[in-house]
């Protein structure tokens, strides 16, 4: 059983975490836990790009971004993934940096230092030289960087299903076991 943490933060997406939050839930004899950070910021471009504040409607344990007391705040938590989506880029600066000023770098930290699963998400373009070498450092330090890059061999029909593509791959670079469109299948 995992237990999980979602960070949600305000680059634009934010169909993404909406659509892994329901695959999460058809996935519920998967993981034990589920919490979430969402910035304000996040909240803000969700209702923008959304049109709601559906996130309320998720029976997750919602954080704040100054809640140090969080059980993943600590590796004795034992959450073992964290996956930031959309993650933004000052995020990825602060991961990559060691700068832990808020709970969802302080998790990212800490899923590092324990040598558990930090996928990040990312979804600006174009990148600059200093995102690259951002997204090295977090590889190099054990994370993965899956941008938030859809596919098309499905065929997807609606915006749901295109960000699919990506949530699919993220939940698969997770460990979870989920049916997704298969190449060649």
């Amino acid at each position: 059983m995992h237990k999980i943490v979602l960070a949600i933060t305000g680059a634009s997406g934010s169909v993404y975490p909406k659509v892994i939050l329901d695959k999460l839930f058809t996935l519920r004899a998967q993981w034990s836990e589920l919490s979430v950070v969402m910035t304000q910021n996040a909240r803000l471009v969700w209702e923008t790009e959304l049109g709601n504040t559906s996130y309320e409607d998720y029976e997750v344990k919602m954080y704040s971004q100054t809640d140090f007391s969080a059980p993943f705040a600590s590796g004795s938590g034992k959450y073992n993934i964290m996956i930031i989506i959309p993650c933004s880029m000052g995020t990825l600066g602060r991961i990559a940096s060691g700068i832990s000023n808020d709970l969802i770098t302080r998790a990212a930290d800490v899923i590092l230092k324990e040598r558990r699963k930090l996928i990040c998400a990312i979804r600006d373009t174009p990148y600059n030289l200093v995102h690259i070498r951002n997204m090295e450092t977090v590889t190099l330090a054990g994370g993965i960087i899956c941008p938030a890059t859809p596919s098309f061999y499905s065929i997807p029909t609606t915006i749901e299903e295109v960000a699919s593509t990506v949530t699919d791959r993220i939940l698969d670079l997770a460990g979870l076991d989920i049916n997704s469109f298969r190449w060649g299948s």
